[in-house]
């Protein structure tokens, strides 16, 4: 890419996208095409197909998506195939369309079979079942990766698809009924602190930023205890209890969003797609770059060390009657490691930096 390349970065608010926006800054990028949802709707295909007649983008980093995560993704099956099926289907056909000459793909680690040895490499894909809770996600997900690697085989095109694992970081979705695992942990022990300090002004406060079902910081003392309450947050009379679904058991991994977009800049430079796949396979697939740390962690030990963070010290309860997801999702992340390319930074650090932002977006 020349630093005034015509860059569209699709999803640019959002966690994935703005950390890309900003690595592409940082490196002296100066022309990007930017729209929000409200300006572009990328699940119109007429639109979608004007905008690129229009705008003729060069590079394509395509970090849109309808996201959330166990609760959300049980909740809205529909909603989570149909909508990223139709971002990934306009998006990627009008970039062959209209000659853009290198798109990036971004998918997730959930497109691996629920039972995937691990850690998972990328030969792995649709090899077993996935995993039920967010299958739906998945599917589309794996739909777009394939349509990347098939528009290349039949078109030429140079689209390259990357799977990162769970991501956390600056501008994540901190919605409680919508939101991934990190940014939910974040919230709550920050809720349960504020409950248990009974400090009121800063639980305020928190509402009146992101208000949960209506419920803000004008609200009386009941309604927020009730509302809280909903989402695993107890008052009780002399102590607060925090309740998080599954047993606590399950492994994650987990990747700053800034370390993320980082390798989707260094594959968008230095990466082209005959560089993901052996010239001696017979058949050209798996074509797809995991993008992780290696480095696992169950979900009891990550909220003790977030609730450490953040200063909450009361009680913790795991219901196990709810999901617990995959019990492992551990990412092989060699084929990456051997382009060039490895993280910088590690969860004890990001967990600090992601509440020491939350904190500033309460200000």
């Amino acid at each position: 890419m020349d630093k005034h390349s015509k860059i569209f970065v699709a999803g640019h608010r959002g966690l994935v996208g703005s950390a890309i926006l900003k690595n592409l800054q940082s490196k002296s990028y100066d022309n990007f095409i930017l729209r929000t949802h409200q300006e572009l709707d990328l699940c119109n295909q007429a639109d979608v197909e004007a905008f690129f007649e229009k705008e003729r983008p060069e590079y394509v980093f395509l970090a849109a998506a309808f996201v959330g995560g166990i609760m959300a993704n049980s909740k809205y099956r529909a909603d989570f195939i149909y909508n990223n099926l139709q971002i990934q289907n306009n998006v990627i056909h009008s970039s062959y369309k209209y000659g853009v000459k290198k798109l990036l793909f971004l998918g997730s680690t959930c497109i691996y079979p629920r039972n995937a040895v691990q850690p998972m490499q990328e030969k792995a894909l649709l090899t077993d079942e996935l995993e039920y809770t967010n299958e739906p996600y998945a599917l589309a997900k794996i739909a777009g990766l394939k349509m990347c690697e098939s528009y290349n085989l039949q078109y030429g095109t140079n689209f390259i698809a990357v799977m990162p694992t769970n991501l956390y970081g600056p501008n994540d979705n901190f919605n409680l009924e919508t939101s991934h695992v990190m940014p939910a942990m974040i919230r709550k022990a920050h809720l349960g602190k504020c409950l248990q300090n009974r400090d009121w002004e800063s639980l305020r406060k928190d509402l009146n930023t992101r208000p949960i079902e209506g419920i803000n910081g004008d609200s009386n003392q009941k309604e927020i205890e009730n509302i809280l309450s909903k989402y695993g947050i107890k008052a009780k009379e002399n102590s607060v209890e925090i309740e998080l679904w599954g047993s606590g058991k399950p492994l994650r991994e987990f990747l700053w969003s800034e370390d993320m977009a980082d390798a989707c800049v260094f594959l968008m430079e230095k990466v082209d797609f005959k560089d993901t796949y052996s010239k001696t396979d017979k058949e050209i697939k798996n074509c797809h770059i995991n993008i992780g740390t290696q480095t696992e962690i169950s979900i009891k030990d990550l909220f003790a060390m977030v609730c450490e963070t953040v200063g909450y010290s009361s009680e913790i309860v795991y219901n196990s009657e709810k999901p617990d997801g995959t019990m492992r999702k551990l990412t092989d992340c060699s084929k990456l490691h051997s382009l060039g390319w490895k993280h910088k930074i590690e969860l004890p650090q990001g967990v600090r930096q992601l509440y020491e932002w939350y904190l500033e977006s309460l200000k």
